[in-house]
């Protein structure tokens, strides 16, 4: 005897008590204008220089404290996995959408506007200068930083025992005497004489560390490398 109730229907009834169809189009466009203009703003800050870091006032009492580092944490980092830590205007690649909605977020939530964003990734994510995969973070004060999104995929599990060797001069010395003396014993015996003995292997050996370091040295002075310790804040990619 009844009809079933469609909801559908009946939405669309009290909405349209309030609103007529033109008015609900321009209030969405509205919103989408008004939305799309704040990413607009965000990813400007973001391309424009910041100096010196601007501090953001940031509600204490809203912050996750597992979002908070120190710029010396996040140094550590940097030098023990060879990454950068630079504004975000030298960044290259894109920023993720999900990356300006969480900005939005957490302006709406603070009621501030975010400025002074870095960025720590790999030297070859940035435009670096001449001097002759990322975390995104945004300054809170006193060398302290607070982790806005991490986007792309996690570093290789031997990056920071490759990162190592660049960490100092040290070190890089010391791996390229293991490398030498790695090869020298795959080098067979009696290549050079008929028997094999110390100072053969100890010829060899001085011969392999020549090389491998004539290509360590190219590769690292020649080309502009730096260590780890120095690069790891550097706009520059030779210095």
């Amino acid at each position: 005897m009844f009809e079933r109730t469609d909801i559908e229907q009946q939405l669309q009834k009290a909405r349209n008590k309030k609103y007529q169809e033109v008015d609900i189009l321009k209030q969405v466009a509205h919103i989408l204008k008004e939305d799309q203009l704040k990413e607009d703003a965000i990813m400007a800050r973001m391309k424009s220089p910041q100096k010196p870091t601007p501090r953001n006032q940031f509600n204490i009492d809203l912050l996750e404290t597992n979002r908070i580092y120190h710029v010396d944490q996040i140094r550590d980092i940097c030098i023990n996995y060879r990454l950068r830590f630079l504004d975000s205007k030298y960044f290259k690649n894109e920023i993720p959408k999900e990356a300006v909605v969480i900005i939005k977020q957490i302006e709406k939530k603070h009621n501030i506007t975010l400025r002074g964003f870095k960025i720590v990734a790999p030297s070859k994510m940035f435009k670096l200068e001449n001097a002759d995969d990322p975390l995104l973070f945004a300054p809170i004060g006193n060398g302290y930083f607070y982790l806005i999104h991490k986007w792309g995929n996690d570093l290789s599990p031997y990056r920071k025992a490759w990162a190592w060797s660049f960490k100092s001069f040290e070190n890089l010395i010391f791996t390229t005497l293991l490398v030498s003396l790695f090869i020298s014993a795959l080098v067979p015996g009696g290549v050079f004489s008929p028997e094999t003995s110390g100072i053969q292997f100890l010829l060899i050996f001085f011969f392999m560390f020549k090389s491998v370091a004539a290509i360590v040295l190219y590769y690292s002075f020649a080309k502009g490398k730096n260590f780890n310790k120095a690069i790891w804040n550097s706009k520059y990619f030779n210095a």
